[in-house]
């Protein structure tokens, strides 16, 4: 059974959007019960430790930070505000023209080049899904900077107990969440771009960035059997 042209868009894109979410379900519940499986779960390994080597120099029962120390962490933080601010200005850029080009455009500019539905409102559709990726991309960067600056009062704290070390830990976590959200959200949008140039290629699109995001996200070793195998290594080579 086959297809007219106008309702590609009604079969194609929902196949695709769901294509998607089922991934990004799938990638949440393997992050959540398994998190030393993906590359966030490593990610986050990395930035405990990274609070652990800025943070943990105890001298006696309150935790004395060096001053290079707050500096090399400070310095860090900063990156990461910058990109995060950076990314979210390029964002709401967008947003403000999506949203002229939603308030003014009332037809599709590049229609001679679509196959599938031209209408004046699934233009419109179009504009409206990819305005609301790129707010909520601007949002995650947003709070995702937010949390940076917190931890940089944080870091530069000249006394840290050990709990104020743990709830560190767990905004430098979340400012990576909302920083991999807010990735996400672009990446959505780089198939609704395509969706402007019909359903086939949002189609194609959208398995090719799961394939892309699978091979990303996962891995296949954790990161304990990782970090067992090097101090092995280590230990037996000191035997030695």
């Amino acid at each position: 059974m086959g297809f007219s042209e106008d309702q590609l868009d009604y079969v194609l894109v929902p196949i695709g959007f769901a294509i998607m979410l089922a991934y990004q379900l799938y990638f949440l519940r393997r992050y959540r019960h398994f998190p030393k499986t993906t590359v966030l779960g490593m990610e986050n390994e990395d930035r405990m430790a990274w609070v652990d080597s800025i943070l943990q120099s105890w001298k006696g029962p309150i935790l004395q930070v060096p001053l290079s120390s707050r500096t090399v962490g400070s310095n860090v933080v900063a990156s990461n505000i910058t990109v995060a601010t950076f990314l979210s200005s390029v964002c709401l850029t967008l947003c403000s023209l999506l949203g002229a080009w939603l308030a003014n455009s009332s037809e599709n500019p590049i229609e001679g080049l679509v196959y599938g539905n031209n209408g004046a409102s699934t233009v419109q559709v179009k504009l409206l899904c990819l305005l609301i990726c790129f707010v909520l991309a601007f949002s995650c960067f947003l709070e995702s900077a937010r949390q940076f600056v917190h931890v940089n009062f944080l870091v530069t704290t000249s006394n840290s107990s050990q709990d104020k070390v743990n709830y560190t830990k767990g905004v430098v976590v979340r400012g990576g969440e909302y920083w991999s959200v807010g990735l996400r959200a672009l990446y959505f949008a780089i198939c609704l771009l395509l969706w402007f140039f019909g359903p086939i290629p949002m189609f194609v699109g959208s398995i090719a960035l799961v394939m892309i995001l699978c091979f990303h996200d996962m891995h296949s070793v954790p990161l304990q059997r990782r970090v067992s195998q090097k101090a092995a290594s280590t230990t037996s080579s000191g035997v030695s």
